[in-house]
């Protein structure tokens, strides 16, 4: 009698794809949180968040944040050049409009750091008022 063995299954096969998929996976989420942490970095992530926003490459979570980033990078500029300038021009208020300037930008760097840390948990990168006013004013122009 011949011995007959039983078909040997490739189930190791089968787990070297699942597990390269899931490599596959993991890459592509990084390169996504670590493209919308660059798009939060304080000043600079303007430009990639402008370049996202105007070729329209990205999904839909990288062109919120590249909107969120936009907006407070450009509320930032704007007041602090305001401000700069009241305290250039004002004798009696120029110091307080100074260290009101310092706390604005301290803020502004603060949130922006905020953001990547819960980028970084995975939670939501939303900040209430200043998302919907993102997406009021660059919704309309830049998607």
């Amino acid at each position: 009698m011949e011995n007959i063995e039983p078909p040997i299954s490739d189930s190791s096969g089968v787990e070297a794809v699942n597990h390269a998929q899931t490599q596959t996976l993991r890459q592509n989420s990084l390169t996504r949180q670590r493209q919308l942490l660059i798009y939060l970095i304080p000043v600079i992530g303007v430009l990639p968040s402008l370049w996202t926003l105007y070729h329209r490459q990205g999904n839909r979570e990288q062109m919120k944040v590249s909107r969120l980033s936009i907006t407070m990078t450009f509320t930032w500029l704007l007041a602090y050049l305001l401000l700069a300038t009241g305290s250039a021009t004002s004798e009696f208020f120029g110091l307080r409009l100074l260290i009101l300037n310092s706390f604005l930008t301290s803020g502004y760097f603060l949130v922006s750091i905020w953001l990547m840390f819960r980028i970084i948990r995975g939670q939501s990168s939303r900040l209430p008022g200043l998302s919907n006013l993102a997406e009021q004013l660059l919704g309309k122009y830049l998607s």
